[in-house]
């Protein structure tokens, strides 16, 4: 199956949104993936995404350009870089904003550029105690081969293991080209395969792929090729056994679970972010 990115807006920003879908809710346990598109923003403009809550899953915010400041009801204030890895999990239920730092709006002009991923936890860690990791992309495992880069952003593949703790058997990669060059991907990942065009032109055995774009199957490819200077992000693993339901930033494998968090925010009994007043209404 090959998903194309859906246009939409958060304030100033645009995104393309790939998951979910229609035909296919989840990759491996990954419930939804966000492309805060390249842009270039200009004085006193930035992302702001004010106060808001999540239960059942974690999320993954991972940037090749640009900052974000990072708030949670935890107490945690962190400045996400490019290569770092912000890694929530909202278990019973957290709150936080996204925003774009003064520091950067002050500047003339000022880039951003990522990805957001949530990926939902196994039925058993579903109403966990939330907690929160930043990971310096300085931290992370690399691996170079004949004409290619890469990160093991999260999980196990290619030999790897990211020390990001995470809750089940997955993998997020980033795979980058210098030259035209073709890479093995046998035996390398475990379970569902989700493979993101970031920038460039890809193929998947024959099938060719573009920006925007996003490659899914249920067992990996035996090989992919990248152009020069084309860079891909492959995420999955293993399913979780269960059937996940989404309704807002909610996941849950109850739907009544669902029901109780709307209700819960509704009434704010969720924890808020400390000195922190802004408030996003459950969508009519």
């Amino acid at each position: 199956m090959i998903v194309k990115e859906r246009q939409s807006q958060i304030g100033d920003f645009k995104v393309g949104r790939l998951l979910p879908f229609r035909e296919k809710r989840q990759v491996g346990p990954f419930t939804f993936i966000d492309h805060m598109r390249p842009q270039t923003l200009s004085y006193g403009r930035g992302m702001d995404v004010d106060q808001h809550p999540h239960i059942g899953l974690s999320t993954l915010t991972y940037l090749f350009e640009g900052v974000i400041e990072h708030c949670d009801s935890l107490g945690n204030k962190v400045i996400v870089k490019p290569g770092d890895v912000s890694f929530m999990t909202a278990g019973r239920g957290i709150t936080h904003t996204e925003r774009t730092p003064q520091s950067q709006r002050a500047k003339q002009y000022h880039r951003l550029h990522g990805y957001q991923f949530w990926i939902a936890l196994p039925k058993e860690l579903e109403e966990m105690k939330p907690q929160y990791q930043l990971l310096s992309g300085q931290n992370l495992p690399k691996s170079t081969g004949n004409g290619y880069e890469l990160t093991l952003i999260a999980g196990n593949g290619f030999g790897l293991k990211s020390p990001l703790s995470v809750f089940s058997n997955l993998f997020l990669v980033d795979l980058s080209s210098n030259y035209k060059t073709t890479v093995n991907l046998k035996d390398q990942l475990i379970g569902e395969i989700g493979i993101i065009v970031v920038h460039g032109l890809v193929e998947i055995e024959t099938q060719p792929l573009k920006q925007g774009e996003m490659f899914i199957t249920n067992s990996s490819p035996s090989t992919i090729t990248l152009q020069e200077n084309s860079q891909v992000l492959l995420c999955g693993g293993e399913q979780l056994p269960e059937e996940r339901f989404m309704l807002w930033n909610f996941v849950s494998s109850k739907p009544k679970r669902l029901q109780k968090a709307k209700t819960d925010w509704i009434n704010k009994e969720f924890p808020r972010v400390q000195n922190d007043h802004t408030y996003v209404a459950f969508p009519s």
